[in-house]
């Protein structure tokens, strides 16, 4: 598409996309959203790029090739999913560590649910930007 007002636009609303994406990701533990959703959003902001300025713009701007984002991803979620039986649980029980604890304060709590979240987040990012891509370039 050769749109001038869509190319500006899409460069503001990648970013405003990728923001609202990362929210729903956090968010998702207690209430809905979680990692597939944020990936839906964040594939949709690059979608958006790449109807605006190009395949190959997108990519660049991607800065990874979305097969190794995805499968960045399902190792992060396979590696949180068997963490929890290098301690001794079930697959996929969370896992929480508390960083920073003293004797007063709990610290940061970091879990491995929320690494299982990220994992999800990156695949979807990169199985629907490899289908979308492929497709706009057969075009």
């Amino acid at each position: 598409m050769n749109s001038l007002i869509l190319r500006v636009a899409a460069r503001y609303l990648i970013a405003l996309l990728l923001l609202f994406s990362i929210y729903m990701l956090f968010r998702g533990h207690n209430e809905p959203g979680g990692g597939f959703i944020g990936g839906l959003i964040a594939a949709t902001g690059f979608i958006l790029y790449a109807i605006a300025c190009g395949t190959k713009e997108a990519r660049t701007a991607l800065f990874a090739e979305p097969q190794s984002i995805a499968m960045g991803g399902l190792a992060i979620a396979l590696g949180s999913a068997l963490f929890s039986g290098l301690v001794g649980d079930v697959p996929f029980t969370g896992q929480w560590a508390f960083f920073g604890a003293t004797e007063t304060e709990k610290g940061t709590p970091i879990s491995t649910v929320i690494a299982f979240d990220i994992g999800v987040y990156l695949v979807v990012l990169g199985a629907v930007l490899t289908l979308v891509f492929a497709m706009e370039e057969e075009i």
